[in-house]
Formats: structure tokens, sequence, C-alpha cells
């Protein structure tokens, strides 16, 4: 309960109200080049798990039979590239990292580097007809914990506005929580409708993914009104 409360920026008893409860605050530049590079290895991944036809004398019937890993590698290409603006827009309004959030980010490139595993598993299932409930299931799970470790960091960053930039204004933090909220709930649905029908499942989890591709308005709000104050700046 104590360290539950010191992370939260509570004052533990016998103690003063720390402004950094959780370590030294350091610039997140690192944490960012760090979660690019995980990420961008991670998409890599994606098509090493495509295995080409062992049959070369039926070699485009087997190209086609593939399908599922051209579906699987496609959906969750681009459900991790969503993930990257997202992490970019989110690190964009935080000026320093605490260990907390440190951690917190690690916990969520943990999830990022297991997906290409969620997704083989998937595309495995749908090609040989077996498991697929089980394996969109997995899947979901995967992103479920990815979207809410993506809540979790940014509502601790924002949390008394410790760690965010002196530019962002509580109604562009309010829109980035906006957009954020919405992602467990869809995906805990989508995963929820794959028990029963693993392709809808599939599909409505794939649904957010243009949603989640258009720009925050709020943000983009706030940065129009950033670039004026110091344009309009002597």
């Amino acid at each position: 309960m104590r360290w539950f409360r010191a992370a939260r920026g509570a004052p533990t008893k016998g103690a003063t109200r720390s402004r950094n409860p959780i370590g030294a605050e350091r610039d997140p530049k690192r944490a960012v080049i760090f979660s690019d590079a995980v990420i961008a290895i991670a998409v890599t991944l994606l098509v090493l798990e495509i295995q080409p036809p062992e049959d070369t004398e039926h070699l485009l019937r087997g190209l086609i039979d593939l399908w599922p890993s051209y579906v699987a590698y496609a959906i969750t290409f681009l459900l991790i590239g969503q993930m990257w603006v997202n992490h970019h827009v989110m690190f964009d309004h935080i000026r320093s990292a605490d260990r907390m959030l440190l951690l917190l980010n690690t916990l969520l490139l943990m999830v990022i580097a297991f997906l290409p595993f969620a997704s083989s598993l998937l595309a495995h299932a749908f090609e040989s007809g077996h498991g697929k409930r089980t394996a969109l299931i997995f899947y979901g799970a995967t992103y479920e914990l990815a979207a809410i470790l993506f809540n979790v960091i940014w509502e601790y960053a924002r949390s008394g506005r410790r760690l965010l930039t002196s530019t962002t204004d509580n109604d562009t933090a309010r829109a980035i929580s906006r957009r954020f909220r919405p992602a467990p709930i869809w995906i805990a649905a989508g995963t929820a409708l794959g028990a029963l029908h693993p392709v809808v499942g599939l599909v409505v989890v794939t649904a957010f993914i243009p949603f989640y591709w258009l720009p925050i308005k709020g943000e983009v709000a706030s940065i129009k009104r950033t670039r004026e104050q110091s344009l309009g700046d002597p």
C-alpha cells in the first residue's frame, strides 16, 4: 500500500510529499529511441514468421494457401505501427521519465515484442483450421494487455502533471486520454466475440485500425496554438 501511494505521488505516513517519488526524473529521449528499436525489430520479425511453401512443384497453390499468414502479417504490422505512432504522441507530451514510467514502458515493449508470436499462432490456426478460437483469444488478449499499458502509462504521466511538458494543457491531455480509453473495451469486445466466431472477432479487433490512425483533434489544436504563440514571440 505504501508503495502504491508513492507511485501515485501521495505522501506516506511519516514522510513529506515528494515531487519525484519514484526516483530521479530523466530525459525520455533514450526511452523513445529504445522503444523505436524494439518496435522496429517486432515488425521485422513478423515477416520471418511467414514460411515459404515446401512443395515447389505446386508453388502458386502453396503461396495462395498462405493467405492467413499474409492477413495476420498485414493486420499486426498496421496495429504495431499504430502503437508506434501513439507511443510518439504520448512521449511528445512527456518532458521527463521517472523509474516507474520507464518500468511501465518496458512492460509495454515486452508485450509488443511478443506480438509476432501471437500473430504466427493466429495464422497457423487459420491455415490448419484448428484452434482458431483459442488463437484469436490469445491474440486479442495480447493486444488487450498492450492497450491497458498504454492507458496506464499516459494516466501515470499526466497525474498531477508532474511529467508533462509545460505546453501540454489540460484539454490536450484529456483529448489523448479520450482517444486511448476506448481501445481496451474495443479489443475486449472483439476477443469475446472471437470466442464465439473467430472471423467476426478478428474483424472487430481490426476495425479500430483506421480509427486510431486518425489525428487527435485536441492535440492538433494544442500544437497549432503553440506554433502561433512561438511565431508571435518577438
